[in-house]
């Protein structure tokens, strides 16, 4: 079981539960319910009379911290139950209660953070219901928070709002990872067709940016794609519209290069 690439400080605490005992297959985010840097976050978790830790920390500036390895239960939820099967993540807030938001680097990295984790787990998406009663039904909803286990508002309302927002833009990522990463040499022609036919229906509509116009020229030009609009938004032959990641990764599989 290795750990996330992401980290850039480690500071592995006592408090933990070696190994856990349980698959992972969870995630669980809470505040730290202050402005603690990753270091002060490792710090405190150091501290065995703490009885307290979680797999990983973010600071405010998007920085990560380790301080329990994901082969180890971290005892972060009150609940022994959740941390064995639970990735635990700290979050640090640059604001004050009820609400206890987080700056915008913390959040793009916590994006970042989860999408590592589940790809390097076979978490094939998140899921969230905002629903206590489905605490361990990984089929329905695969992320919990904190105060289901306890009298506790952890990870407060900002976080705990945007839990709807974070499964949606972490699995948007699983998707394009799992694109990335298929063999697209050992598919047939009519396995590419239907595969392309699936991923346009799934893939939002967004402008092509600087960095894919010369991919999508190119799809142009062997006969996949027709012109774009005046918008920069380009039509699959099939009436559907792919989106600039897809043009980028279908051209460094090789599949603009032969006429369709």
């Amino acid at each position: 079981m290795s750990n996330s690439p992401l980290v850039v400080y480690t500071k592995i605490s006592p408090n933990s539960t070696n190994p856990r005992r349980h698959t992972i297959d969870t995630i669980t985010i809470h505040s730290m319910e202050g402005n603690c840097s990753i270091e002060t976050c490792g710090g405190i978790f150091a501290r065995p009379e703490r009885r307290a830790s979680s797999n990983y920390g973010i600071g405010s500036d998007g920085r990560v911290g380790m301080y329990v390895e994901e082969r180890n239960r971290s005892w972060c939820t009150s609940s022994s139950a959740n941390d064995e099967r639970a990735i635990t993540i700290e979050v640090a807030n640059n604001g004050g209660g009820p609400n206890w938001p987080i700056s915008t680097k913390a959040y793009e990295s916590l994006i970042l953070l989860l999408t590592d984790i589940c790809g390097r787990n076979n978490i094939k998406q998140l899921l969230w219901r905002a629903d206590k009663s489905l605490i361990g039904q990984i089929t329905k909803q695969n992320m919990t928070v904190h105060r289901w286990f306890t009298n506790k508002t952890c990870p407060g309302e900002y976080l705990y709002n945007l839990h709807g927002d974070i499964a949606r833009r972490v699995n948007k990522n699983l998707r394009i990872k799992e694109v990335e990463n298929m063999d697209f040499s050992k598919l047939t022609n009519e396995e590419v067709d239907i595969l392309l036919a699936r991923i346009a229906k799934r893939l939002s509509e967004l402008p092509v940016s600087t960095y894919a116009k010369g991919s999508c020229e190119r799809g142009v030009k062997s006969g996949l794609f027709s012109d774009g609009d005046k918008d920069g938004l380009i039509d699959n032959p099939r009436g559907f519209l792919l989106r600039q990641e897809l043009a980028t990764v279908l051209d460094r599989a090789g599949l603009f290069d032969k006429k369709y």
